[in-house]
């Protein structure tokens, strides 16, 4: 049997994922693709566009896990959102609180490392709040009172908690054809909704919810299938090689951010690597930044005001925190979790999309001119 280089391998999948989301980067800065501002448009524009872009990349990047998972490329129970314990009210309060976070903070992570790489200073404070309340969520005094409190009320499948899973015993189908099934059905639904109207039909519309989609799934399978070994020769088990939750992961960019933070802060810490997470948030920004000094469009931008600084010191804050407690962001649970049709993944989504109408209706009242002053 071959032995596996693994620090060979390991540097394959981190440039693999760098080089996809250096062009995820790029098609976001040149297409405007956000999870916020396709809320925000409905709600202030009545314009659909940027949110059917959305729903497309969830259709793409649906079928995609889909059929890497029906022939055997990634095996869909390995991924870092089908676990068993269902944490709906985390969920719930996680993904409201992001939601209302990423108005406040103009944009959701992936959005806020795009601005980054387009000479927004404010985003570079959010980046590093949000890294912070993330990181302090995750394993210090927040991280104590998400598992005391909300994380104490779940559901615990037999199953894993992805609707095959759950739903292949009770009709009587396999679960590899149930998967098939489902995917290509629910995936198909989202992007016949994208589809559905005319005008949604431009090119540039159409790139970004296909780009998007096929970023996710690529990273599916250079997490899943490229950094997969089946035998780590140093501890004989399986692994997913540089990964921080040590199983499959695709995008997501609220935890990130605090590995980033972590692992630039300890640096001289050798059991500190740079993981998939870290990749994905460096390529994201310098594909942002090669656009928009390609385009002439970088320039600097800095707070309008105190209320603004504050809005976005509270929106990142929001966001670390919600981010972690949902177990993903709009593009972590929005995007990659719903590829898996883990049910947290979908009850996550609509939390995202009430938890910004919030924060946009917060913004118009405080706009609003007081007719009594």
């Amino acid at each position: 049997m071959d032995v596996v280089d693994i620090s060979s391998l390991s540097k394959s999948v981190l440039w693999a994922t760098f080089a996809i989301t250096f062009f995820l980067g790029a098609v976001m800065q040149k297409t405007g693709f956000c999870s916020m501002g396709a809320v925000s448009d409905i709600f202030i524009m009545s314009s659909w566009g940027r949110l059917k872009q959305w729903f497309l990349a969830i259709g793409v990047a649906i079928i995609g896990f889909t059929l890497m998972s029906y022939v055997g490329l990634i095996d869909p129970l390995k991924s870092f959102y089908t676990g068993n314990k269902f944490l709906w009210l985390s969920t719930i309060v996680g993904s409201v609180l992001f939601g209302l976070g990423m108005v406040l903070a103009s944009g959701c992570g992936s959005k806020t490392l795009i601005r980054i790489g387009g000479g927004n200073l404010k985003s570079v404070v959010v980046f590093m709040v949000l890294g912070l309340t993330a990181y302090m969520t995750m394993r210090g005094f927040l991280g104590v009172v998400r598992i005391n409190t909300l994380d104490t009320f779940f559901i615990a499948f037999n199953t894993p908690q992805d609707l095959p899973s759950l739903l292949s015993a009770p009709l009587g189908i396999a679960r590899p054809q149930l998967h098939l099934a489902l995917g290509l059905i629910i995936g198909a639904a989202f992007i016949a909704y994208a589809l559905a109207s005319k005008a949604f039909w431009t090119a540039e519309n159409l790139f970004a919810g296909i780009a998007v989609g096929l970023a996710i799934c690529a990273v599916w399978w250079v997490s899943g299938n490229l950094g997969y070994v089946a035998e780590d020769p140093n501890t004989l088990e399986e692994v997913f090689l540089v990964t921080n939750s040590g199983r499959m992961e695709s995008l997501s960019f609220v935890a990130p951010y605090a590995y980033s933070l972590d692992w630039l802060m300890m640096y001289s810490d050798t059991s500190k690597v740079v993981t998939v997470g870290i990749a994905a948030v460096v390529g994201m920004i310098l594909g942002s930044a090669a656009v928009s000094i390609a385009t002439k469009s970088f320039r600097w931008e800095s707070f309008r005001n105190t209320e603004d600084t504050a809005n976005h010191l509270v929106g990142a804050a929001l966001m670390g925190f919600g981010g972690v407690t949902a177990l993903g962001c709009t593009v972590g649970q929005g995007l990659s979790g719903i590829s898996t049709l883990a049910i947290g993944s979908i009850l996550a989504l609509p939390g995202f999309i009430f938890g910004a109408y919030i924060g946009l209706r917060y913004l118009q009242i405080r706009l609003a001119p007081n007719p009594c002053s």
